[in-house]
């Protein structure tokens, strides 16, 4: 570990001294990319700084040791100095943990029923609630995109954006299969059923992430029938818009405009195929893809709810919450904790083994 941080000192010191080469200077982009590359580590060089001069405060209190006048005054500071060592050290470890690059992005999250009829739409909605609630709680904005339910309160399917820096850090984990075990309101019995929803959460793509050439898009409109569309029946507002390499179909209709509801469908298209870049690099990488969100059946679920034992389980991690209600009205943040808290588990261990 002590290497790697000499390592990164050396690199530090080589991009200061790139930076005052003259050519550097005339250049823009090279500036720029070495600006950035020192930001990225100019904390973490501080605090190994930090750690070198308590090293050497060590070594001097040592030697104070072989000083019948001073030894006392060692013996005191040694045991303080090794523990600063200690913490500065773990310190360092974890600020050299790899971030996730979308980690600061908002997010577009996508929920749909999966299995279990209308049992599955209806829970689909009270994800969404929980959702909204956690967002409300955080002071979060958030914007439907496209919402449809049948009369009876089941969603058919939802999209909305959480337009907040590092949203995608607290809510990626929330992506896969989320079962239900309940006596829905429907059954007479009292028999519990098993039903499955999909969340998918995606970092939002700005403009720069993914291009989209206007050529492979196929671009229609209908007559909106959500909320937004309802002063304006004549008019086609809603837009639909087929990527024709991937056949990925997006549509859009909340919005009063057919040209708004097209910018809030490109931005999930972007997203979506942004996505499916990442994934597909992490793949070519050999590296495992977590909480992606599956066929929707119910053994590949990701957490449970089981509404008679009011519990709520993460299988990932193993983590049982015990206030069921509580959770569904968005308090949701001790289980996003834990769950950054095994990501950072994880991270921390393979930069280790690397």
């Amino acid at each position: 570990m002590r290497s790697k941080f000499q390592n990164i000192l050396n690199k530090h010191e080589s991009i200061e001294q790139q930076l005052m080469d003259p050519s550097v200077n005339s250049n823009p982009s090279e500036l720029q990319r070495l600006g950035k590359a020192r930001s990225e580590i100019d904390d973490v060089v501080q605090q190994i700084k930090i750690l070198l001069k308590a090293d050497q405060d060590l070594v001097e209190a040592e030697i104070m040791l072989e000083d019948q006048e001073l030894k006392e005054l060692a013996y005191d500071e040694i045991p303080l100095i090794k523990s600063k060592i200690v913490v500065l050290e773990e310190q360092i470890r974890l600020m050299l943990i790899p971030k996730d690059p979308n980690d600061e992005k908002s997010v577009i999250i996508e929920i749909r029923p999966a299995a279990g009829g209308d049992e599955a739409g209806l829970f689909a909605n009270e994800l969404f609630r929980m959702y909204l609630r956690y967002a409300e709680r955080l002071k979060w904005q958030v914007e439907v995109i496209e919402h449809e339910e049948t009369g009876l309160g089941s969603l058919v399917k939802v999209n909305f954006n959480i337009q907040t820096k590092g949203a995608f850090s607290q809510l990626k984990h929330e992506s896969g299969v989320h079962r239900v075990q309940r006596v829905p309101a429907t059954e007479s019995k009292g028999k519990i059923q098993t039903s499955t929803v999909t969340v998918a959460v995606l970092p939002e793509a700005e403009e720069v992430d993914i291009v989209i050439k206007s050529d492979d898009l196929e671009i229609s409109t209908f007559r909106s029938s959500s909320a937004g569309g309802q002063h304006m029946q004549k008019n086609e507002t809603a837009i639909r818009i087929v990527h024709k390499p991937t056949g990925l179909a997006v549509t859009c209709q909340d919005e009063r405009s057919q040209q708004q509801n097209k910018l809030r469908a490109m931005s999930v298209l972007r997203s979506k195929l942004y996505q499916m870049e990442q994934s597909k690099i992490a793949k070519e990488r050999g590296e495992v893809i977590r909480g992606q969100v599956g066929t929707g059946e119910r053994s590949e679920k990701i957490r449970t709810y089981h509404f008679p034992q009011s519990r709520v389980t993460d299988h990932r991690i193993g983590l049982d919450l015990h206030n069921i209600t509580a959770f569904m009205d968005g308090d949701i943040q001790p289980m996003i904790d834990a769950l950054v808290q095994d990501e950072m588990a994880q991270r921390l261990a393979a930069s280790e083994e690397a």
